[in-house]
């Protein structure tokens, strides 16, 4: 057997390897049997957003920590007009296009099953995949800002990174590190298994999605391009959208947030569109133009974690078009089986290491 460490292999003995200290350090050392710790160790709390209530910031105190909260929702709701290409202080113009983190973060970052920010201030550091790599909140909020938002990083001294992280930190308050956080992120349905259609994707889009964000997709502004006023429907492609790099570029994720969150008033308990036409119709937004993420390609490192639906590439699974548009429930399996291979690989290096 061939035992020399293959680049995949590698990669997987890295994010492994990664994984591993965090376990040990949730671990504690008492002097009792294992058993016993097993048996007594607490479970998870749980927190559910269904129903909570928002933290109110008119509670907090006057001083710093409530003005960099208030500043930090004004730049969640208004972001455009506060660091958008069209801000009045050209020095804070680091968005690169005209949209709000509320056009993915509904309800101030607070809405249910609409990636809220609540919980987020427990759950970093945290490993990501998209970097094989421990990852800060500053990182993330980064990460939105040169893909989402189609711009540049805040610099982590700046007034406006500060005033992202305090406005998390003072959403996730009452949330316990580890917690188990019910409407976080997005609802995780099952894709349907097939090639999604892209034309039934435009007739749902014309019957359902057009009135808002208009026939050619490119959004309703609330003046005029340059008066820094965003949209009250934001552009869902072309020159002033996310850029290809996004997470709402990859068919599985868009169909999640749209399915539960969209037309305007949808939410997890009351959908408006059907699994096939939620399917559909993103395929047809995640086929429009729109600006292109360099270096992609550099996306992923540990390719046996790579999202079936990560339409760059290397393609590992299958081909271009299946990555983009599905079916993703067999690249689903073969990435299974791949990782599970390439552990077992992993582990009998380790081993065959260890006799030496």
């Amino acid at each position: 057997m061939n035992t020399r460490p293959t680049p995949l292999r590698t990669a997987v003995m890295s994010a492994l390897a990664l994984v591993a200290p965090l376990n040990l350090l949730a671990q504690t050392a008492p002097a009792v049997p294992a058993v016993s710790t097993a048996q007594t160790a607490p479970a998870a709390p749980a927190v559910s957003l269904i129903g909570r209530a928002t933290p109110d910031i008119a509670s907090l105190p006057p001083g710093p920590q409530k003005a960099l909260v208030e500043y930090g929702k004004q730049l969640t709701e208004r972001t455009f007009a506060h660091i958008g290409p069209e801000a009045a202080n050209q020095k804070l113009r680091y968005a690169g296009n005209n949209l709000a983190c509320v056009s993915c973060h509904q309800g101030s970052a607070a809405k249910p099953f609409a990636m809220p920010w609540i919980g987020v201030s427990a759950s970093f550091p945290q490993y990501r995949a998209r970097e094989d790599d421990i990852s800060t909140v500053e990182e993330r909020v980064n990460g939105c800002m040169e893909r989402s938002m189609n711009g540049k990083p805040l610099p982590l001294n700046s007034r406006e990174m500060k005033a992202f992280t305090t406005y998390i930190a003072f959403l996730s308050q009452g949330v316990p590190v580890g917690a188990t956080v019910q409407g976080a992120a997005t609802v995780q349905s099952k894709m349907p298994n097939r090639r999604a259609d892209v034309t039934a994707g435009a007739a749902v889009y014309a019957a359902k999605c057009a009135v808002c964000h208009g026939t050619d997709g490119l959004g309703q502004r609330v003046g005029k391009a340059g008066d820094g006023e965003g949209y009250t429907f934001p552009p869902l492609w072309g020159p002033d959208s996310f850029n290809t790099g996004a997470g709402m570029n990859r068919l599985a994720m868009a169909t999640r947030f749209v399915k539960h969150n969209m037309p305007l008033g949808a939410s997890h308990d009351a959908t408006q569109l059907s699994d096939d036409e939620a399917y559909d119709v993103s395929a047809f937004m995640v086929s429009q133009p729109r600006p292109v993420k360099a270096n992609l390609e550099l996306d992923f490192p540990a390719r046996w974690n790579k999202p079936v639906d990560a339409a760059f590439p290397p393609y590992l699974l299958g081909t271009a078009d299946q990555h983009k548009f599905g079916p993703f429930p067999p690249l689903a399996e073969k990435q299974k089986q791949m990782a599970e291979q390439l552990k077992t690989q992993a582990a009998a290096e380790r081993a065959t290491g260890a006799k030496r």
